[in-house]
């Protein structure tokens, strides 16, 4: 733990280096709330709230994940750490904790920039609903940004992740709410994992009950995705380190 604790604290201060991903990691799910959230947020202000701090945690999962978990794997530093007798659950967990810290600050932009601008307002055990739906159900989405590291080369990680990020965050209802989705989309929205997810953020930040089978489904993506990644993860270790 001790290990991955220092890897982590390295890949923050690295990433910080770089006002490009780390300012907008920060900064662009709080300017989509602004464009996109902002004008429906009279009825619902609760659920948008939910909806744009589960985009933001998206985001961190597939760039800080997918891409550049991508662009490292291509990197003299990465093929050297990949040599020491270091077993890759804790280079994950470093990843994982580095991602974390982003994560906070940039749901902590969207909750401010909500606050500050509607009427939203949540309970005690509401927000810790939200926060226990936010970490939990962003598994699938962080183990999908893996497998986008391990098969995506590093020039087309960039935008397989800016494609899947756009329209799962679209096709789950993020940035609209399901209502107001075209018919179409409607109809294929709850077959998404981003719309599982929603449907476990959306009754946190109302009070409502949770359903078993949103929560089942969410399960069901980890696995596949997980598999995804592990495939992934072997393939890349037979090609360079056989």
């Amino acid at each position: 733990m001790r290990l991955a604790a220092v890897h982590a604290r390295l890949q923050v201060c690295e990433l910080v280096r770089f006002p490009g991903f780390s300012a907008g990691t920060l900064a662009f799910p709080g300017i989509v709330f602004v464009l996109f959230g902002l004008p429906r947020a009279g009825h619902h202000p609760n659920l948008l709230l939910a909806s744009y701090a589960a985009f933001a945690v998206l985001g961190v999962g597939f760039f800080q994940f997918g891409v550049s978990g991508a662009i490292e794997r291509g990197t003299p530093w990465q093929a050297w750490l990949r040599t020491l007798p270091t077993p890759p659950a804790a280079r994950i967990a470093a990843r994982v904790l580095s991602a974390l810290v982003f994560t906070l600050a940039s749901v902590a932009v969207v909750v401010v920039i909500a606050l500050t601008t509607t009427s939203a307002s949540l309970s005690t055990l509401a927000w810790l609903r939200l926060a226990t739906a936010l970490l939990a159900g962003s598994i699938p989405f962080v183990v999908l940004g893996l497998a986008i590291a391990y098969w995506a080369s590093p020039k087309s990680a960039l935008p397989v992740a800016n494609i899947l990020y756009m329209l799962l965050a679209y096709a789950g209802g993020l940035w609209t709410g399901p209502a107001d989705l075209p018919h179409a989309v409607r109809t294929i929205s709850p077959y998404t994992p981003a719309r599982q997810w929603g449907d476990v953020l959306w009754p946190a930040a109302t009070g409502a009950p949770w359903h078993a089978s949103h929560w089942l489904l969410l399960g069901a993506y980890s696995i596949g995705f997980g598999a995804l990644a592990a495939w992934g993860f072997a393939r890349d270790e037979q090609q360079h380190y056989r």
